[in-house]
């Protein structure tokens, strides 16, 4: 399945970059989690060993499966966000597939419900993944005119994986980025637990 599928980007000296602007802000306020509507996740997973590794969360025969081959991961430390990878591929334009662990605000999917409709303004609930709570959201919706969308993914009620991914030019208007994007947090979701 080639999704030649990254984050609602930012492009810096022609380097696709997850926007912190995309991610979910602090919030004061109760701390009690999850917050009012916001799905909980039942069975909470253990990130830390892929936070410690993002560029391992995919492996080498899944990018190639997702990009292409010749595909460049990149670590990213996102400031106020926390840390993840990134995939390029180099014969494709744009596409990219970029998984973040947010590491900073530990307020999970709770996030970024209570900016539903404000700084998300796209704010899609999506079917969870095994009983994990996804959600698509975007300060933009990029979906037809960049092909670009993002996912988040509640691994517990503290914490997200945002899955993020950009079309190839050839597979915008063809292909859904949301569904796309569902289908690597799947694939995430079966290495985390596989660990």
């Amino acid at each position: 399945m080639m999704l030649l599928v990254a984050a609602c980007t930012t492009t810096r000296n022609g380097t696709a970059t997850p926007s912190p602007t995309e991610s979910p802000a602090s919030t004061e306020g109760s701390s009690r989690l999850p917050g009012d509507g916001v799905p909980g996740v039942a069975a909470p997973l253990d990130t830390g060993q892929f936070q410690r590794e993002p560029c391992t969360t995919l492996t080498d025969s899944q990018v190639t499966q997702l990009l292409g081959p010749d595909t460049t991961p990149k670590t990213e430390d996102i400031g106020e966000v926390g840390v993840g990878c990134s995939w390029h591929p180099t014969s494709v334009t744009q596409a990219t597939v970029a998984v973040i662990y947010a590491t900073k605000n530990r307020r999970g999917l709770t996030a970024i419900y209570e900016q539903k409709g404000t700084t998300f303004p796209l704010f899609i609930p999506m079917e969870a993944i095994e009983g994990y709570p996804t959600v698509a959201y975007g300060q933009a919706d990029l979906r037809t005119s960049s092909g670009k969308c993002a996912i988040a993914m509640g691994t517990s009620n503290q914490d997200i994986v945002d899955v993020s991914i950009a079309l190839s030019e050839g597979n915008i208007g063809k292909k859904d980025p949301c569904a796309a994007a569902h289908e690597v947090a799947a694939t995430v979701l079966n290495n985390l637990r596989a660990r």
